[in-house]
């Protein structure tokens, strides 16, 4: 007599562990148990912890004995599993998919938005699935058996998926550099050199403090594959990086936690000034990507500005515990009624350039209206690309003034910014405040924290 398995629903189990092995381990252990992952930052403030968990509320968190104390008191302690105790070898493995099917959840991303607020995007298996099809049908990009990929982002950032999933697949060999080398760039240099890393992925941030302090020219890395993305990239400091790697291939990649990590790429083969913007080209395969301006018509004129929305098998689930939250940014395809068309509205804006490859201007959600004047803060950005002497940047409008928020040890001259900007903005989008930071604040993510950042400003205002 056949028994029916019963269609239990998956459970989420986080993890809160360091980068590290077991980590890797406690992910693939989760999917192989039919149940999802939602992988933890053990650096997370108590209340951001706590404010996850009670959103999330898991079944059970892998830990260790290290970071077990920190989740004692905020989580039920006989559901907090020591991953020492649960490594064990076995000759047999044991999977549990049979009530599973490709729609149903694989793991859970906490990203922060632009409220500041965790939200817990649900990620299928078949948008992980179509990931990893793509990744191994693109041949500039999917890793060989005998390359060796350098892993930058932490396991609670979607980037790290781009490291993880070629490696499960393809079975080269993946090495996880500690995060603290990456406070010191020479150090991850030397890292790479090392340990013989071909393959990265990484932020632009780094890349650019690299550039800034000139230090290619103190390493001997054998790289071939140098991908980046997460944030703007400047044509200089790309241009920087291909004199010291001529051959190499490079890529800009694209994409919102809520759409599968990358949902678009582009593949750099022509030559780029240092002040043009990096496209970020086409979408990857099983994707449409739509540009809809304000009559939320189809933008097809070249350089005509309209948000970013995306459809195909990349879209996450939403929004865990938030159906409002998920039915206001997943809507109904706006260029038609005729049947239910999911899309996500990134907020991004962006235009076609000559190639018909889509570059990005900024976001909507930075869009202010100054003096009359309708303004694109990531305009200003971009037109400071090119500028010497500052690393990371970003412009704000704290009240009722254009601020740029710098990085750098000494003050840099107002004057100098304004000279800069005059025949490259009009006179109403120049920035009214300058404001030097030796360091400016990230978010797990390793991006500026922009919203920590205006808070920070805006007290400051209050208490002159």
């Amino acid at each position: 007599m056949t028994s029916l398995l019963p269609t239990i629903p998956s459970q989420t189990i986080a993890i809160f562990l360091p980068k590290s092995i077991e980590a890797l381990i406690s992910i693939a252990g989760i999917l192989l148990s039919g149940n999802v992952y939602m992988p933890l930052d053990i650096k997370s403030p108590s209340q951001r912890l706590q404010a996850i968990l009670q959103n999330i509320i898991p079944e059970y968190i892998i830990t260790d004995s290290t970071h077990k104390a920190k989740l004692e008191g905020i989580f039920p302690k006989e559901k907090i599993l020591l991953v020492e105790n649960l490594l064990e070898k076995t000759s047999e493995i044991k999977t549990n998919f049979a009530s599973r099917i490709d729609t149903d959840p694989a793991y859970i991303i906490n990203t922060s938005g632009s409220t500041g607020v965790p939200k817990g995007v649900v990620v299928s298996h078949r948008s992980v699935i179509d990931y990893i099809e793509w990744i191994l049908g693109e041949p500039r990009i999917c890793p060989s058996v005998n390359d060796v990929i350098g892993n930058q982002s932490p396991f609670y950032f979607d980037k790290s998926l781009f490291d993880i999933y070629p490696t499960f697949s393809v079975g080269n060999k993946l090495v996880l550099i500690p995060e603290e080398t990456f406070i010191f760039p020479l150090e991850a240099l030397k890292f790479l050199e090392e340990k013989r890393i071909n393959y990265i992925y990484w932020v632009p941030s780094i890349l650019s403090n690299i550039s800034h302090y000139d230090l290619l020219k103190n390493t001997q890395a054998k790289l071939d594959k140098i991908f980046f993305g997460g944030e703007a990239m400047s044509a200089k400091v790309l241009n920087y990086w291909k004199k010291f790697y001529p051959q190499a291939t490079f890529g800009n990649l694209y994409g919102p936690s809520e759409i599968t990590d990358i949902c678009a790429y582009y593949i750099v083969e022509n030559h780029l000034k240092d002040t043009d913007p990096i496209p970020i080209g086409k979408p990857c395969r099983n994707t449409q990507m739509l540009l809809i301006n304000e009559k939320n018509s189809n933008v097809c004129t070249q350089g005509e500005i309209g948000e970013i929305i995306i459809r195909g098998s990349c879209l996450s689930l939403g929004y865990y515990n938030d159906l409002e939250k998920t039915n206001a940014t997943f809507v109904q395809n706006p260029l038609h009624q005729k049947y239910a068309d999911r899309v996500y509205q990134t907020n991004d804006l962006g235009y076609y350039n000559q190639r018909g490859e889509i570059v990005l201007v900024g976001r909507k959600d930075h869009q202010i209206k100054h003096n009359g004047y309708r303004i694109e803060l990531g305009e200003i950005e971009i037109a400071l690309r090119d500028f010497e002497g500052i690393t990371n940047y970003c412009v704000l409008y704290v009240d009722s003034q254009i601020t740029l928020c710098y990085e750098n040890q000494a003050e840099i001259p107002k004057t100098r910014f304004l000279q800069h900007l005059k025949d490259r903005l009009a006179k109403y989008m120049l920035p009214q405040v300058f404001a030097r930071f030796e360091t400016l604040p990230l978010n797990a993510n390793g991006k500026i924290d922009r919203v920590s950042l205006k808070n920070s400003l805006e007290k400051t205002e209050r208490n002159l």
